[in-house]
């Protein structure tokens, strides 16, 4: 009995019985016949062939679920359509199908396309290309009778079977029905496509096999060479085996359809000697089929006739990643979680063609899609630019900025870099991009240059900053980079402030030792709190390289399988491996395109019987010994420069008699899938081990004579024109031949200069590691007689290289050859460059005598007198003197043009170098004489670049009370200067003098920490490093006395104690400590922001030992705070008198509160002529100092003044004190200071007994105060006050 289909009221979509659909359908084919559109009518058919296929999904999705069916009801008029009326015109033609009834059963089901998966695959790129359908079913109707219910249960067998035998026969009964089923829904598909009834006869015959396969000859036509006698035929021309299969093929039903029907048919000949080994086993994999034939119907469902089919070529899906959805995860993730301040690192391990690179690249368009970018680089083993290759990464990301976000970071690099962003543009010469207007061109490389890995890798961390999007950096094969590349990882990564980079790096785990870099790297990482993971990439299992197989063959699954199983017993699933085996297959003809079945065909027997190498570099090796000369000779010249090679070297040697023929192969090499064209213009290889192969190519006794002919014809090539993008791979080729070159006299001092071009040009790309290599390669082809015979080009190469080997931090190198060419200079002027640098590799070692000694020498040279020793009254009068002379020439002199007198810009450079080395190892009076020669030299011979810092210099160490004025204007002027004068280099040291010593006497400390911080990073950036420490202590001094908030300055403490761990600075990182140890104290007596790590003081009565002024200075800070006035008296005593003559804000500080203590001292009658002498002190120092700056100093000043008028009993004019105190400190934004003057008074008003309620007031506002500070200890202090004062209050 039919069962009528219940329609829901008002539902847009009206039923069809299925015959009628295919009526209209073959109405819709036959009307294509009158369409000229050649392209629109293969259109049309494609779409039709799509809508009987969808049919054909929800048919079999019906009969799956039906458990018993008789075969009347498993025909083409049993089944119904529901066509959808409200298409909307936009969608794609053949989403109009939306159900598939069956009238016997009462069931429909709705077929649905996700939304999502809709919007992503609607819309047509092209006429021969359609979209496919990741289609769900639903069920909408159950069945009426018993179809999907449980079977009831059965009386047990009168026959004497058992359960196993019951089960047996069951199980027979199953695949019997299962058998039915298939071969009536074979007769079903071919009548839906054929739209012609299916044959009785046409599954059956009683012919033998062989007779039969003549009768498809015969069918067919075919000519007689296709069958051998005995009617077997070749493998790659066998047909569709039976008849009315092949009538499918020759109505144009895709072959897909065809060898679906063929195996459903197959199945149900089971055990009559017909069936194959493809025959289906059930519904359930009939179903898994035209799902894959829906969802990708270009691949899988229609044939190929675009192909040649003489020329067949496996399909491979580009960019498709197979097997590793665990993995993508994991990458994905990872990604999502960085934010500004919060870098990861992932590391992908894996053998070479794991696919270690596509997991990454999968991850790109993620990261676009969020508004990142994503930058590359490959290192290789022939790579000898490491850092190089990593700025060149950072380099292309300035022109991948968009436009939205150039003016953001434009501006933020500005605030950044200020003056000195011409430095990064001497990295990252694409900077200049983001603001043509600003910046023409880098910053000039001095000689002496100073900057080194670390500073390229700080330079770069204060790029990242500024770049407001998520980066992801990829770097590929890091087991070829070295420790200085990756060191510029580990540094940006760290940074706890805004930069937002994901950085991966993929290497080949059997190339690395245990002692490598990377794991170094990694180390370094976790120590530094970076959330790093790390995975490792095995082969694919044997599912995912099925599904790999598949796509590429454009074969149902379950078809691949057994050719799958060969090749992963060949290649343990290595996808390059995979890839190289197949192709290996077919040019064998192992793997062949069956033109009648319109299919690839194969015999796993002949194939396991082969001799297949199980080595993929042999398979390449193998392949490319058949190539051409011009095309092997390509590939031999491209494997000596690396994985890539610029187009314009091909361009330069295909010029070449020798290399002429390698244009003609570039075509050759493109096609056979060896190399590609990027969008850089440059030729790669297309994987490492296609490079290896290559490289093989030229035996390992001829490469060395290969590499140097090959360079000696490009430098050849290029001689006389612009050889900066091949001048590298000139020199790195040449090199190899050095045995050549040191036979021949006049090619050495060739190839010598070559090597020290390419080495310049390293220094000035901060390629430092580069540079060196190839300055010391230079070095080595100088003949012996090289001083005598080539001067200018010994004593260049010797400067270049020593600068080269003190950059990568090789003192001891550095100064040997310096010392060398010092020996063999011929002049002064050609010493002084020498012995410059010679001064700042001493200085850097903390050689400061040296560096004494040696400046000293040359200033004698150059007719400056420098005394054995210099008294306190002499070093007085020359200091009145350039006063002096100063104030009379100041201001027309400051008007005067810049002079070019050389020897003046000289002089004063070694002037600025000897007064930093004679603080430390020579008097005060000497420090003094120093800079007041310095200056009387530069007021005498007029203005030059040296002039700003030494005018600095000398105001840093004469300013006292008493001239504080005239040295903040000569500071001021000097300052002045630096828009007239090139002295971005000098920006550390400019800022250190300026800020840190001298502006805090007249501006707010708060003014000064901006300038400092920048001081210190441009000091990191530009090599400078000890200028940027010093900056660095001045920055967290000024915090720590203008500090709203204690934690905040601890945080940026713990960030420089982290950064410091890159610089190995122990003096530096022990202030710090000291800092640290102070905030802690204040904030919970370290009893939860302590570290384990502590300063060391050393001898504290070593008059040399500079942290014990620290350890005082801080001393007596902490026992102020804590309210030990016993022990604040002693070190404040201590401190002040260490402090000599340095009048720096420390000695103020410490001062102001040793002031304060000694009052308390007085108010408890201890020590009191000391007290009132130090109270008379401390007061007379604050009016000086709040003479030049009220904003600092005057707060401190009126609460000394209140305390000392509560002991006089001036009641009201000490509460104005007070009220002053308070006033000051909330206008200067010192909250520790302003809490403090609300303690005092508090206490003032609660000992006088009388007026607790504004004692309670005082001490409430100086609760809130100290919250703001972020000071437990003080705020529990206050505390307990309130809570006495509120008991006394409320007992009244």
């Amino acid at each position: 009995m039919v069962t009528a289909l219940t329609v829901p009221a008002g539902a847009a979509q009206r039923f069809v019985p299925l015959p009628t659909w295919m009526d209209g359908e073959a109405e819709k084919e036959e009307s294509l016949s009158d369409q000229n559109d050649e392209h629109e009518k293969r259109r049309k058919k494609k779409e039709s062939i799509i809508r009987k296929t969808t049919v054909a999904y929800g048919i079999v999705e019906l009969l799956k679920r039906s458990k018993k069916l008789d075969d009347e009801e498993i025909r083409v008029d049993n089944f119904l359509i529901s066509v959808s009326k409200n298409v909307n015109p936009s969608q794609r033609s053949w989403a109009d199908i939306d159900s598939v009834g069956m009238l016997s059963s009462g069931m429909w089901l709705m077929i649905e396309e996700p939304s999502y998966l809709n919007a992503m695959l609607g819309g047509e790129a092209c006429y021969d290309r359609i979209s496919g359908r990741f289609l769900a079913v639903e069920m909408k109707s159950a069945p009426q009778e018993n179809v999907g219910k449980p079977a009831e249960a059965k009386a047990a067998p009168k026959n004497g079977l058992n359960d196993y035998h019951m089960a047996g026969m069951n199980a027979l009964a199953a695949v019997a029905e299962e058998s039915n089923r298939c071969h009536l829904f074979a007769r079903l598909l071919y009548e839906l496509y054929a739209h012609e009834p299916f044959p009785d006869d046409a599954a059956s015959t009683k012919e033998p096999a062989k007779k039969r396969l003549r009768s498809y000859n015969e069918y067919l036509m075919l000519p007689p060479e296709v069958a051998s006698d005995e009617g077997v035929f070749e493998i790659d021309t066998i047909p569709f085996q039976i008849p009315y299969i092949v009538r499918m093929q020759k109505l144009g039903i895709p072959a897909s359809i065809c060898l679906m029907t063929q195996n459903l048919l197959e199945y149900a000949l089971r055990g009559d000697g017909r069936q194959s080994d493809d025959a289906y086993e059930s519904l359930g994999v009939v179903c898994q089929d035209l799902h894959l034939l829906l969802l990708d119907p270009n691949r899988f469902l229609f044939d190929h006739d675009n192909q040649n089919i003489d020329n067949m070529k496996i399909l491979y899906r580009e960019g498709k990643l197979y097997g590793r959805h665990k993995e993508e995860t994991l990458i994905t993730e990872a990604f999502c979680r960085i934010s500004p301040g919060k870098s990861e690192a992932f590391f992908v391990s894996g053998f070479s063609g794991s696919g270690k690179s596509m997991l990454v690249n999968c991850l790109s368009d993620k990261v676009n899609a969020v508004g990142g970018y994503v930058i590359k680089h490959k290192f290789d083993v022939l790579c000898l630019c490491p850092l190089s290759g990593v700025m060149s990464a950072f380099n292309k990301l300035c022109l991948m900025i968009k436009g939205g976000d150039r003016p953001v970071i434009a501006k933020k690099l500005m605030e950044e870099f200020g003056a000195g962003v011409g430095l990064l543009i001497r990295l990252l010469p694409n900077v200049s991009a983001l603001f043509p207007e600003l910046v023409s061109s880098a910053t000039k490389v001095e000689a002496g240059d100073v900057m080194n890995a670390r500073s390229v890798s700080f330079t770069l961390l204060r790029f990242m900053r500024a770049v407001t999007s998520p980066v992801m950096l990829f770097l590929d094969d890091i087991q070829w980079a070295d420790s200085t590349a990756l060191d510029v990882i580990h540094t940006i990564l760290s940074d706890k402030l805004n930069s937002c980079m994901f950085f991966v790096g993929t290497y080949r785990d059997d190339e690395v030792q245990v002692d490598h870099d990377i794991f170094n790297l990694m180390r370094e990482l976790e120590i530094s709190h970076v959330h790093t993971t790390k995975l490792s990439l095995a082969g694919l299992d044997q599912s995912d390289l099925n599904t790999m197989i598949s796509d590429a063959l454009c074969l149902y699954p379950r078809i691949c399988k057994s050719l799958t199983e060969i090749v992963f017993q060949k290649t343990k699933g290595n996808p390059f491996f995979v890839l190289e085996f197949m192709q290996s297959l077919l040019s064998r003809g192992l793997l062949r395109y069956n033109s009648l079945q319109k299919r690839w065909v194969w015999n796993e027997d002949v194939i396991r019987g082969e001799e297949i190498t199980e080595n993929v570099l042999h398979l390449l090796s193998s392949k490319m010994n058949g190539l051409s000369d011009n095309v092997q000779t390509l590939l031999r010249v491209m494997a000596c420069y690396g994985v890539k090679i610029h187009a314009l070297v091909i361009g330069y040697l295909s010029e070449t008699k020798e290399y002429s023929g390698i244009r003609n192969g570039l075509e050759e090499a493109l096609e056979g899938g060896f190399i590609v064209k990027d969008e850089e213009e440059c030729f790669q290889f297309v994987h490492d081990k296609v490079h290896e192969a290559a490289y093989n190519l030229i035996s390992i006794s001829e490469r060395k004579q290969f590499h140097y002919h090959l360079g000696k014809v490009l430098y050849s090539s290029c001689y006389g024109k612009d050889v900066a993008l091949t001048i590298y791979l000139i020199a790195s080729q040449i090199n190899h031949g050095k045995e050549w070159i040191l036979r021949d006299d006049d090619l050495r001092i060739g190839i010598a200069e070559l090597n020290m071009k390419a080495g310049k040009k390293a220094l000035d790309g901060c390629d430092h590691e580069t540079a060196y290599s190839y300055l010391c390669a230079a070095l080595s082809l100088l003949p012996k007689d090289h001083w005598e015979n080539h001067y200018e080009l010994s004593l260049r190469l010797n400067f270049l290289t020593s600068s080269a080997a003190n950059s990568c931090c090789q003192y001891d190198v550095a100064e040997q050859i310096l010392r060398r060419g010092l020996t063999n200079a011929r002049c002064l002027d050609d010493q002084l460059p020498s012995y410059l640098l010679l001064s700042q590799i001493l200085q850097a070692q903390g050689k400061v005598n040296d560096v004494y000694d040696t400046c000293s020498a040359i200033l004698t040279e150059l007719g400056e007198s420098i005394p054995e020793s210099y008294t306190l009254c002499k070093s007085a009068r020359m200091l009145a003197e350039t006063l002096k002379m100063y104030e009379e020439l100041g201001d027309k002199w400051l008007k005067g043009e810049k002079t070019d007198d050389k020897t003046l810009h000289t002089t004063l450079q070694f002037y600025n170098v000897i007064v930093l080395a004679s603080l430390f190892c020579k008097s005060f009076s000497m420090v003094v004489y120093f800079t007041c020669k310095a200056v009387q030299l530069s007021l005498h011979r007029g203005l030059c670049e040296r002039t700003p810092l030494t005018l600095l210099q000398f105001t840093s160490i004469v300013t006292k009370d008493d001239n504080a004025v005239l040295c903040y204007r000569i500071a001021k002027n000097a300052m002045s200067l630096r828009e007239r004068f090139d002295v971005e280099a000098q920006i550390p040291e400019l800022y250190y003098n300026f800020y840190g010593r001298i502006a805090w006497r007249f501006e707010p400390f708060q003014a000064g920490i901006e300038h400092l911080r920048r001081g210190f990073e441009a000091g990191l950036s530009s090599g400078h490093a000890d200028m940027g420490l010093y900056c660095l202590l001045h920055t967290i001094k000024f915090v720590l006395f203008s500090s709203p908030s204690l934690k905040s300055t601890l945080k940026e403490i713990d960030y420089y104690l982290h950064l410091l761990k890159t610089y190995k600075s122990v003096v530096t990182r022990n202030y710090l400590l000291i800092f640290r140890e102070t905030v802690s104290l204040l904030i919970d007596s370290g009893e939860a922001t302590s570290i384990q790590e502590k300063a060391v003081f050393g001898d504290l009565n070593d008059p040399g030992n500079k942290p014990r002024e620290a350890f005082f200075h801080h001393s007596a800070i902490r026992c102020y705070w804590s309210g030990h006035t016993e022990r604040c008296r002693y070190f404040s005593e201590k401190s002040m008198n260490l402090t000599g003559q340095g009048g720096q804000p420390t000695a103020y500080i410490v001062k102001f509160l040793f002031g304060l203590n000694c009052l308390d001292l007085l108010r408890n009658n201890k020590q009191v002529n000391k007290s009132r002498e130090g109270i008379r002190v401390a007061i007379a120092a604050m009016e000086d100092a709040a003479t030049n700056s009220e904003w600092n100093f005057m707060n401190k000043l009126r609460l000394l003044e209140a305390e000392q008028l509560t002991l006089t009993r001036h009641h009201w004019r000490a509460i104005n004190k007070y009220d002053a105190s308070i006033e000051s400190a909330k206008k200067a934004g010192f909250i520790h200071e302003q809490g403090l003057a609300c303690e005092k008074a508090g206490f003032y008003f609660k000992n006088l007994d009388r007026n607790n309620k504004k004692a309670l007031e005082y001490f409430k506002q100086a609760c809130e105060c100290y919250k703001e500070w972020g000071s437990s200890v003080k705020v529990d202090s206050i505390q307990k006050e309130i809570d006495s004062l509120n008991v006394k209050e409320g007992s009244k």
